[in-house]
C-alpha cells in the first residue's frame, strides 16, 4: 500500500505542475491576444512599443509554461522508473521548483528592464 500511496502522491504533484504550466501558458496567450487587439488602437511610438513588449512578455510566459510542463513530465517519469525498480525516488540535486523560480525571476527582470530602459 505504501508504494501505491507514493505513486498517487507523485501523480498529484505532477498534475499540480501541469496545472501551473497551463496557467502560465494560458495567461501568456491571454496577454498576447489582449495586447494585440490594443496594438491596433495604439497612437504613438511609445504606446506601440509598450504593446509589443507586452506581447513579448506573453510569449515568454507561454514558453515558460511549456518548459515547466516538460520538466514536470521528465521528473515524473524519472521518479516512477526509480520506484518501480525498487530504488528510493530521492530528490534531485536541482529541484524543479528552483528552476521555475529562477526562470520566473529572470522573466520578471527582463520585463522590468524593457519597461524602464526606454
Amino acid at each position: 500500500m505504501a508504494l501505491y500511496r507514493t505513486e498517487l502522491a507523485l501523480d498529484r504533484t505532477t498534475l499540480a505542475w501541469i496545472r501551473t504550466g497551463l496557467a502560465m501558458g494560458g495567461f501568456g496567450f491571454g496577454m498576447v491576444a489582449f495586447f494585440r487587439s490594443l496594438e491596433e488602437q495604439a497612437h504613438g511610438a511609445r504606446s506601440l512599443q509598450l504593446h509589443q513588449d507586452a506581447i513579448k512578455m506573453g510569449a515568454a510566459l507561454i514558453f515558460l509554461g511549456v518548459v515547466t510542463t516538460g520538466f514536470a513530465g521528465k521528473a515524473h517519469w524519472t521518479a516512477i522508473r526509480k520506484i518501480r525498480r525498487g530504488e528510493s525516488p530521492a530528490l534531485g540535486r536541482w529541484p524543479l521548483v528552483l528552476t521555475l523560480v529562477i526562470l520566473s525571476g529572470l522573466l520578471g527582470l527582463a520585463g522590468l528592464w524593457e519597461i524602464f530602459a526606454r
